[in-house]
């Protein structure tokens, strides 16, 4: 149809209005935004179906159900406890602690997986401190994006650049990736940690007997807990070999979930269930719908060969432009189909001429991946904390996610540039 690229456009952005105001949960948003790309006629409910991008939405749901079921046995509380005990009870040590496992667990495994795992956990040590778990909850989000940056499997865009380019291998990812991210989350963390120096003091360390706790009397159920590591294990494994297996996370996921509500004889299934965020589930479908409409009708794909055509054949312009272009555009949009329509123009630029295309390819990995810090809804991991820290009464809006995670996006784009010239073109 006519305008339809204007129409979609304008709804979207309409849509984008009202999560920053937050005058309506922006779930709500979403899917009416999504039901007026079909009113209008720019997309139809079997091009909608197709769009979204079930894997996601399939890993959300049997991770959260394990995370339910885990729950029930103190498991967080012990983890908790146990690191408290290791930091001596000094907040930025935690913080510290839990930047690590995060950016390293993210590097393995799905940013979301991790999240969901080191979340509970995140609140129960603040409790246990005294302080607000807000600078927590920050820093994962930006050490599961920047973790995952590191390494092939870590992002879904990683996944995608590798299968476009075989020569980009697992070992080729670590290489030319892991020593930027490492710097990056030095830098981050200690962004992080200044602007929220005073909140890291806590308001009970100097009365934390530490020597009176004990983990191990947290565990409320340990033939639970057996249960839930066993299918933990499995699971993560599955991630791991999930290319060898020619199976999904997705799949992987839900085949743990249900395992083992099995194992518990089904007594944990309504608690399972109730573990899910369902808001969550169908904000994502209606984000996956309004981002389909944008690329449908040629806008992400228009944006992208404008931005291509002005670099003039120099690789060092191109990868400079598609590190910004693809870090800024993936506050906004969801990144995966960004880097779908990427990747042909950049396989274009090869055939006509631009023999340095490696440093194009490490661009976009880390404009695209990186990218996700700028926004509350830039990146998966990020929406599912917000999510799950509104159930524990702890706010994060839009625009106050906004104030920090802009800055940590350009942090981190800035170091980025410096990294590739000084490698590649120094």
């Amino acid at each position: 149809m006519a305008y339809a690229a204007e129409l979609a456009v304008v709804i979207f952005l309409a849509v984008y209005a009202l999560i920053v105001s937050e005058k309506i949960h922006r779930t709500i948003a979403a899917i009416l935004g999504a039901s007026f790309l079909f009113i209008f006629g720019i997309t139809d409910q079997t091009e909608a179906v197709r769009a979204i991008d079930f894997n996601t939405l399939g890993l959300l749901i049997g991770m959260m159900m394990i995370v339910a079921i885990t729950a029930e046995t103190g498991l967080f509380r012990f983890a908790a406890i146990w690191t408290v005990k290791k930091t001596r009870g000094k907040p930025l040590l935690a913080l510290a602690a839990f930047c690590l496992i995060t950016a390293f667990a993210s590097a393995f495994l799905d940013n979301v997986t991790t999240v969901l795992l080191i979340v509970p956990v995140t609140f129960s040590i603040c409790r246990m401190l005294g302080i607000s778990p807000l600078p927590f909850l920050l820093m994962e989000i930006f050490a599961s994006n920047i973790g995952g940056t590191a390494t092939l499997i870590g992002d879904p865009p990683n996944l995608m650049i590798g299968s476009a380019n075989r020569e980009l291998t697992f070992m080729a990812f670590l290489d030319n990736l892991s020593i930027i991210c490492l710097i990056i989350l030095a830098l981050v963390f200690l962004f992080v940690a200044l602007l929220y120096r005073k909140q890291l003091r806590s308001a009970k360390d100097r009365h934390l007997n530490l020597a009176s706790l004990d983990a191990k009397e947290e565990i409320t159920d340990k033939v639970l807990l057996i249960k839930c590591l066993f299918v933990l294990c499995l699971t993560i494994g599955g991630f791991f070999a999930h290319q060898w297996l020619h199976m999904e996370t997705a799949t992987i996921a839900l085949i743990g979930a249900f395992l083992l509500l099995l194992l518990t004889g089904g007594k944990s299934l309504e608690r399972a269930f109730a573990g899910v965020e369902w808001p969550t589930i169908f904000f994502f479908i209606g984000l996956f719908v309004l981002v389909s409409g944008l690329v449908k009708t040629g806008v992400i794909a228009g944006l992208a060969r404008e931005a291509l055509a002005l670099t003039g054949g120099s690789t060092l312009n191109t990868s400079f432009l598609i590190l910004w272009f693809s870090g800024l555009a993936s506050a906004f949009v969801d990144n995966i189909p960004l880097v779908a329509a990427m990747i042909p123009l950049i396989k274009e630029m090869g055939k006509l001429g631009l023999t340095q295309l490696d440093p194009v390819w490490w661009s976009l990995s880390l404009g695209a991946c990186l990218g996700g810090n700028g926004t509350l809804i830039g990146a998966s991991a990020n929406v599912v904390v917000s999510a799950m820290a509104a159930k524990e009464g702890v706010h994060i809006s839009f625009a106050r996610f906004l104030l920090i995670g802009f800055p940590v996006m350009l942090i981190s784009l800035a170091a980025s540039s410096v990294y590739l010239y000084l490698r590649y073109f120094g």
